[in-house]
């Protein structure tokens, strides 16, 4: 089971020295990046995911300033803890949090349309395609 943490002084240097596979690398903006965004976009909520007390991924979502919606901005898991679950129950967690505000009813976010992995979860967790793609990024939706 994981929990999701607060990012702090305690675990930052843990968080941001997570890794992925070579190949996955410019599939997602680094941890380090998605921190400094979420500190000058307020509206942005870092989290560290852990296995226990383990550091094994980091997600942050937010309400999107641009369309007022909910959007999983990052999902990343280390790559010595893929395939564990790990992922899978980081979004269950997330789409509850979210599901809670009672006011929005979809949750959008990106993915490359190349992380075969990511769009398997996504896909299983019933996001679909929009017709919406930014650069590399092809948008999913899930609407509740």
């Amino acid at each position: 089971m994981i929990r999701l943490r607060e990012i702090n002084a305690d675990n930052f240097w843990d968080i941001i020295s997570l890794t992925l596979e070579k190949e996955q690398e410019q599939l997602i903006v680094s941890n380090a990046v998605s921190i400094a965004q979420a500190y000058v976009q307020h509206e942005c909520i870092p989290l560290a995911i852990y296995g226990g007390k383990i550091p094994v991924g980091f997600v942050m979502y937010c309400i999107d300033r641009d369309d007022g919606e909910y959007w999983i901005y990052r999902l990343m898991i280390d790559k010595q803890y893929q395939n564990k679950g790990y992922g899978r129950q980081t979004l269950e967690q997330i789409i509850e949090i979210i599901k809670k505000d009672g006011t929005h009813h979809k949750i959008y976010l990106g993915v490359h349309i190349n992380g075969g992995a990511s769009v398997h979860l996504y896909e299983s967790m019933g996001f679909v395609f929009t017709a919406q793609a930014f650069g590399k990024e092809h948008i999913m939706v899930l609407e509740y």
